[in-house]
């Protein structure tokens, strides 16, 4: 019998896990008699008791195994920790807050028996989703398939399946500033889609602030295209050009048809605020790419296991 891992990062979740656990159950009950399923929940540094909700659960089910970090190191490298200690022949990772619909599993399997090495799932998107998250959604993935070569597609989300074969091949990326919906979209494996509606979180609130997905699209960006540095130095360009073509039409303007120019301190400080801010914009963008050189010849880990429970 081939072996399902199922994937859940989880954090500040002890209301839902339960809840989550249950729907799992009940999702591939009919599967069982087909695959074995493993169950690998990722405690990334709650504050809660989800731990200890986890523990109950892994004491009475061996199938449920448990990885708990020793802080909270972030939502996709908690992914990383799930897939890495997999040993299915499919893996499929959804997150714990009920948003994501553990009922559609078997329409993943369908997919993956039919040949497909990666199923994404596709969220529909419908009048309960607010208007600010759906427009820079669309912007976003807008903006990064027009200046990535890496397709990414509108609307993805963290709940997909993959095959061991690409699983595998994923494991050998280990950067450190991780977009991985990016990173599978770049493996290049034939895929396909399942569309679903987000479900409503039963307790808890979503953990991803503005501010954490501004910080992830950055990493999108600055992951899969250099296409910022060029934009800088296209900036940098275009003030040049126009600085050296502006100061031969003063000379030529002074010296052959004699127009005087009234000196005025607006347009001076109008110019040096202008190339002022092209050159912090240019170098704040050198520093983001910097910075991720910097975090990968650190060489630290992705992240630190504090406990481990049926994992051997």
């Amino acid at each position: 019998m081939k072996t399902i891992s199922i994937i859940l990062p989880v954090f500040n979740e002890e209301e839902n896990v339960p809840l989550v656990y249950g729907q799992l159950k009940e999702a591939i009950r009919e599967a069982k008699d087909k695959y074995l399923f493993e169950f690998i929940f990722v405690d990334d540094g709650s504050s809660d008791n989800s731990f200890l909700v986890l523990e109950k659960i892994a004491s009475l089910d061996k199938d449920v195994k448990i990885i708990s970090f020793s802080r909270n190191f972030g939502h996709q490298m908690a992914l990383t920790a799930g897939y890495d200690h997999s040993t299915g022949d499919a893996i499929i990772c959804l997150d714990s807050d009920l948003q994501h619909p553990p009922k559609i599993i078997p329409l993943l399997l369908e997919k993956w028996e039919k040949g497909k090495n990666i199923v994404y799932t596709i969220r529909k998107e419908n009048e309960r989703t607010p208007l600010f998250k759906k427009y820079t959604a669309n912007f976003f993935y807008y903006l990064i398939n027009k200046i990535s070569k890496t397709r990414i597609n509108k609307n993805a989300a963290d709940y997909r399946l993959m095959s061991r074969e690409a699983l595998d091949a994923f494991l050998k990326l280990r950067e450190k500033d991780r977009f991985i919906r990016g990173m599978i979209g770049w493996l290049g494996f034939e895929t396909d889609y399942v569309e679903y509606e987000v479900c409503d979180r039963a307790h808890g609130k979503s953990k991803y602030s503005l501010l954490k997905m501004l910080q992830l699209a950055t990493d999108a960006i600055t992951s899969f295209s250099g296409m910022p540095l060029r934009l800088s130095f296209i900036a940098g360009m275009f003030v040049a050009l126009s600085s050296f073509f502006y100061g031969i039409y003063l000379v030529v303007a002074s010296s052959f048809f004699h127009v005087q120019y009234v000196s005025g301190w607006a347009s001076v400080l109008v110019s040096i605020l202008f190339l002022g801010g092209i050159q912090l914009i240019s170098i704040g963008i050198l520093g983001e790419y910097i910075y991720r050189i910097f975090n990968e010849i650190k060489n630290r880990p992705l992240y630190i296991i504090n406990k481990k429970l049926n994992i051997n």
